[in-house]
Order: C-alpha cells, then structure tokens, then sequence
C-alpha cells in the first residue's frame, strides 16, 4: 500500500526527520490560505498522486506570491497527471500540498527497502539526488552506495556514519545525518514499510539536512496490526479493479491484455500467464481465488472479472488441494447464471472432486468451454479470444 508525500513526512517527522513547512489544500483559496499560513516568499504546489516523476510532467509549481499559488492549484486540481510511472491512464489529483520552498546547496537520494532474496533491510544512497534512481543504478551504478542492514541487531549508528561519510557530509553534518538515518530506519521498521525514498535529501543553506520529497509504500498484510497506517489509504489512487477485490477478499493484479485469469495460487496464476502469452494471447489479469474457496466466493471472483470491460475471454484454471473443484463449478454456475456472460468462458479443473465438479459444468447447460489440460485451455482461451476479434472486425466491415 502506498501513501501520499505529505502523509510520508508526518510520519518521518515522528521519528526526528526534519521536513519543510506545509500545508494541505483541496481549493485554490485553502490554497493561498496555507501560503499565507505558512509565511515566506516561496511556496512549492505539489500535486499529491501516488507516482514519482511528478515535477517532469508538471505536477510540482513553483510560485512567488499568493496568487501564483491559488493559479497553480486551479490548475492542478481536477487534473490528470500523466508520468511515466502512471502510465497514459494518469491519475487524477483531488488534492494539493502547499509546501515552504527551502534554498538548498546540495542534493542526495536516501533509500530503504526490503530486498526478499536477501531478507533483510536494504540502505540505498547516491550523491546524486534529485533524479531517477532506477535511471541512476543502469547508467552509473558506482554512484550508489549500499548498505545491509543485518536484522538481528537493527541498523548501527557506525553504519549511518559510514554512510554520511561516503555521501561527503561534513562532520557538522554528521550528527543530523545519523539521527536521521537511524530514525528513517526505525520508521520502516516499527511501520511494517517495504519502501522508504527520500529524494532529494538536501543540505539546506544555513547548513541542516532535510527531507525535500518523502515516499513510503507498505506492507498490506501486516495492516491489521498498524490500523493508523491503513487509514491512510487513498483508494482512489489505486486500479479499481484492484480496490474493489481487495475489498472481497480476493487477491487481483490488473494487466493490459485480453484474458481474464481466475486461478488459485500465484504460481498457478505465472505459470496461466505464460501459457497464454506461449499461445498467442494476452492476460487481462490475474485473480486468485485462494484456498478453501466457497461458491460465493468465486462467483465474486467470476463477476469481478467480467466487470472489466477489456476482458473478452476468461479463462479458469484450479488445482484443487484445499479447494475442491466441486464448489469451484457451483460458484461458475451461479455467477454465470445469474448475469450471463457476453465472452468465452474456458475451465480447467484438476484435483480434488474433479469428476463431480466437471459433471457439474456439464450438466448446467450453459456454454462452457472444458479443457483437460493447462495448454489446451489456453489455446481454447486465445482460439475464443481471436474468434471474437475476428467476428468483430467483420461486423465493423459490414456496417
């Protein structure tokens, strides 16, 4: 789960971070009001998106006086903010963060996340803040500097002063450096983060570290036990499809292709994928309906998919262990039932009660296509998928 800016920085700033002064704003005149509030001559708007790259596609203004800033929230506000990291849906900006602009010298890059090959906590740093780090580790990768953070004992403080060291802070910096450091540690930590980025990290004019830009994403299955971090959920930021299974239950991913996917297991879910791309087609998605799934349950999961208006063939692949393809079939036949389906629908069942659950689909008169085999169901789902193309490009010739 990701957060916005803003919410990042309050958070650092519990744990010692120090952040420029700001404000939040949802109007062009709540706005001006926080440039007012906040005092200065220079104020920063910041469309708060969950995206990077927000000042390349114009979600960052810079403004001089009050009226600059209430033209740059009106301007904001409503907008879709296209990056390279939204893709060319966007996402559209609800609300603003007036922000002091701080005169800096020098800029850094600060990260920390949770590297799973290695288990442990990963410190990510470069003197070169301010631009794409993904950029920066293909192009110079010399330029980061990294740290293992082994979990037993917790970052130390003589590992963020050798970092501060290989940034080149000065020793009147190093004292900020290492309370900040430790305390961007303690937060990802105590707050069950898996993404920690400050970037830039400045050293400010009058010679003090701070937090220009803060990002955090965490871990969604450890939020029952940080009900402080889930609230701060912004779900319209997120792919409603995806939104709208987490709220069920259900485990989504959404993709730009056809070929709606409702499998149960992530590795099932891969391995459906491959074969349809080996096939010739594209998934739409991937659900995976878990184990010990009732009826209801995958009927939701059927009418959750169908709901898209890019899928235009599903495919269903279960190996039941815990699930049982019986209850696997009722859910098919009820969702299917009740709202008919205007695509395909191939199924692949295997494994527990199969021989029930395939007579079920049988004899529900409704028109499933069977598949024994894995291949043979995504080559029935590409073969269905083409079909449709094809029957539509005549009916366009036609008319």
């Amino acid at each position: 789960m990701d957060i916005h800016e803003y919410q990042a920085k309050q958070l650092l700033a519990d744990y010692g971070v120090p952040i420029p002064r700001g404000g939040l704003a949802y109007s062009p005149e709540q706005a001006a009001y926080r440039a007012r509030e906040l005092g200065g001559s220079r104020w920063a708007v910041k469309a708060q998106v969950h995206s990077g790259g927000r000042g390349k596609a114009g979600g960052i203004m810079l403004c001089n006086d009050e009226h600059q800033v209430s033209d740059a929230a009106d301007a904001l506000l409503g907008k879709r903010l296209v990056t390279e990291q939204t893709g060319a849906a966007g996402k559209l900006v609800h609300r603003l963060y007036v922000e002091t602009v701080v005169p800096h010298q020098r800029e850094y890059y600060l990260g920390f996340v949770l590297d799973r090959r290695l288990e442990r906590v990963v410190v990510a740093a470069s003197t070169q803040g301010g631009v794409e780090i993904e950029e920066l580790a293909i192009e110079q990768p010399d330029a980061i500097i990294r740290i293992d953070v082994e979990p037993a004992v917790g970052m130390q403080a003589f590992q963020a002063r050798e970092l501060a060291f290989n940034l080149g802070l000065e020793p009147p910096l190093l004292q900020q450096a290492v309370k900040t450091f430790l305390g961007c540690y303690d937060a990802f930590r105590q707050l069950d983060a898996t993404l920690l980025e400050i970037n830039p990290l400045v050293v400010t004019e009058d010679g003090n570290l701070m937090a220009l830009d803060a990002k955090m994403g965490f871990d969604e299955n450890a939020l029952f036990r940080r009900p402080g971090i889930s609230e701060l959920r912004d779900k319209s930021q997120e792919d409603p499809r995806e939104t709208q299974a987490n709220d069920r239950g259900l485990s989504y991913v959404g993709l730009d292709g056809q070929i709606g996917c409702v499998v149960n297991g992530a590795g099932l879910a891969m391995a459906t994928m491959d074969m349809i791309k080996l096939a010739g087609g594209e998934p739409a998605n991937f659900l995976d309906i878990g184990g010990g799934a009732t009826p209801d349950r995958v009927a939701k999961a059927i009418r959750l998919v169908l709901s898209d208006d890019k899928v235009q063939t599903v495919l269903v692949n279960v190996f039941a262990g815990i699930n049982r393809c019986d209850w696997v079939a009722e859910g098919l036949v009820q969702a299917l039932r009740k709202d008919p389906p205007g695509v395909p629908i191939v199924v692949r069942l295997s494994g527990t009660n199969v021989e029930e659950g395939r007579q079920i689909l049988a004899e529900s008169g409704l028109d499933i296509h069977r598949a024994e085999t894995l291949a043979d169901a995504a080559d029935q789902a590409v073969a269905a998928w083409q079909g449709n193309q094809s029957n539509a490009a005549a009916g366009s010739a036609q008319q």
